[in-house]
């Protein structure tokens, strides 16, 4: 008998919730890898391509739905600064996908995976903090240059959805919006925020009010940040958009750049994830400093809650 065609992502978000993965980096340098190079996790595409694989492969067992790519950090600026040239530098981007989907092939009889190619801010880039300030003195035009090649590359492979992430500034949303219409990839568009506002300051009620009326976003909302302001963008982002929300933060302890060291007490806790698939969330994960123990504990609760959503759908259905 033929099967099914599997179902695409956005419908898949509908049946959701899936559980996103944790921080890339926060898994290689468990590994023993060093991050300390300007292009990051992405180093490891051309220098280990296999343990970025099996970074991936770490978090789907724990428990992971949706691997989101090393290609967060990669640009073909970065690359052209360690001496590769474009045409390799387009390999390389497209490998992330190649490699997060050999991770995701399921076991027989397994869970569907699903592979979200990361498109970083163009801080991130930089490698100057930058992402987390946003107002880079660049105008919505230029920041679409910069963003146009990367995206195409990484959508002509094809990936379940493009991850547009840690978006610190409306301005930079814009430009990368105006690029997604018409690739005929989904997208979601992910801000880093502080408190109600992204990090270069805009009202978070506007800056999700731009993805609103984006036929390919399918979902929006907030990682790289505490735990506790994606606990209060959640709601904002579903009552602005209608869309599902997605949500993935970081540990909630706080780089010390001056000690090169993390300090205070992670707040990140599984037992947010039932308040944010109350207030409409849909994709759920973790961001810098929440690994494999992280996702498996939020993966456990999501079961939970997808038990009981089952239990009660076959009691009144």
């Amino acid at each position: 008998m033929p099967t099914a065609p599997p179902p695409d992502f956005a419908a898949a978000l509908a049946a959701g919730p899936l559980v996103l993965d944790g921080g890339m980096s926060n898994q290689l340098a468990a590994a023993g890898h060093d991050l300390s190079d300007g292009l990051w996790s992405a180093r490891l595409l051309a220098d280990d391509p296999q343990a970025v694989v099996a970074a991936h492969r770490a978090y789907f067992a724990a428990g992971a739905d949706v691997a989101i790519t090393a290609s967060y950090q990669a640009s073909f600026e970065g690359f052209a600064r360690r001496g590769v040239d474009r045409a390799q530098a387009a390999r390389l981007l497209a490998s992330s996908v190649e490699l997060a989907r050999e991770a995701a092939r399921p076991e027989p009889g397994g869970r569907r995976r699903w592979v979200a190619a990361s498109v970083g801010p163009y801080g991130a880039v930089l490698a100057d903090g930058s992402e987390y300030r946003g107002r880079y003195g660049l105008s919505v035009a230029e920041l679409a240059d910069f963003h146009r090649p990367r995206l195409e590359v990484l959508a002509a492979t094809r990936p379940d959805v493009l991850a547009l992430e840690t978006v610190p500034d409306a301005d930079e949303a814009r430009a990368l919006l105006g690029l997604v219409r018409g690739l005929g990839v989904p997208a979601w568009l992910s801000y880093s925020v502080e408190g109600d506002r992204t990090r270069a300051g805009q009202p978070l009620a506007e800056a999700f009010a731009l993805a609103a009326d984006v036929d390919e976003v399918v979902a929006v909302g907030v990682n790289c940040c505490t735990p506790q302001d994606a606990d209060r963008a959640v709601a904002v982002a579903a009552e602005v958009t209608g869309k599902p929300v997605v949500v993935y933060p970081n540990s909630g302890e706080s780089w010390d750049a001056a000690r090169r060291g993390w300090r205070g007490e992670p707040t990140f806790r599984s037992a947010r994830v039932g308040g944010w698939l109350a207030d409409g969330a849909r994709l759920v994960g973790g961001c810098c400093r929440v690994g494999t123990d992280g996702i498996a504990a939020l993966a456990a609760e999501v079961a939970v809650l997808r038990a009981q959503r089952a239990g009660a759908v076959g009691r009144h259905g």
